[in-house]
């Protein structure tokens, strides 16, 4: 580390802490030349991952966003928030540990469908509709369609 006083690059670690949250070290240094202290800090650099969006302009990730998008669609139905949470505590977490720093929004957006799918319908549908941007009635009705006979093949 560089002495911001003589501007040497040999020092000595003093001292080394945790901040409360666990994630910071505070190192105190001694430079060797000049023998004054001072003070640095070690954080895990976070490399945000970043989202393609259909338009290619790209913006970071936001749990907020998909949270209020699955809200929007969950609304009057019997979907607890603790599910709701739990599952995108999951696939924060699994775009995390992918390796790609930029992802297609439409890879997210179908993980939410295939979860919304499996979870309720209604839900699923109403999410169905502002993704894959639906004109009209009849791109309801061909969703709807399309969850019927996946019930009625199931039976």
């Amino acid at each position: 580390m560089k002495c911001p006083f003589c501007g040497l690059i040999d020092d000595k670690v003093v001292d080394s802490r945790l901040n409360q949250e666990k994630n910071v070290v505070r190192r105190r240094r001694a430079c060797v030349a000049c023998s004054r202290r001072f003070t640095t800090y070690e954080r895990i650099e976070d490399i945000p991952l970043m989202i393609i969006k259909k338009d290619e302009r790209r913006e970071r990730f936001s749990p907020k966003k998909v949270r209020s998008g699955i809200r929007k669609a969950c609304e009057k139905r019997n979907v607890s928030m603790n599910i709701i949470e739990t599952f995108i505590d999951d696939l924060e977490q699994d775009l995390k540990e992918s390796d790609a720093k930029e992802m297609p929004s439409s890879i997210i957006g179908e993980k939410i469908m295939g979860w919304l799918h499996d979870l309720d319908a209604i839900a699923y549908v109403r999410f169905a509709s502002v993704y894959r941007e639906f004109k009209d009635a009849n791109d309801f009705f061909d969703e709807l369609k399309h969850i019927l006979n996946e019930k009625t093949n199931r039976v």
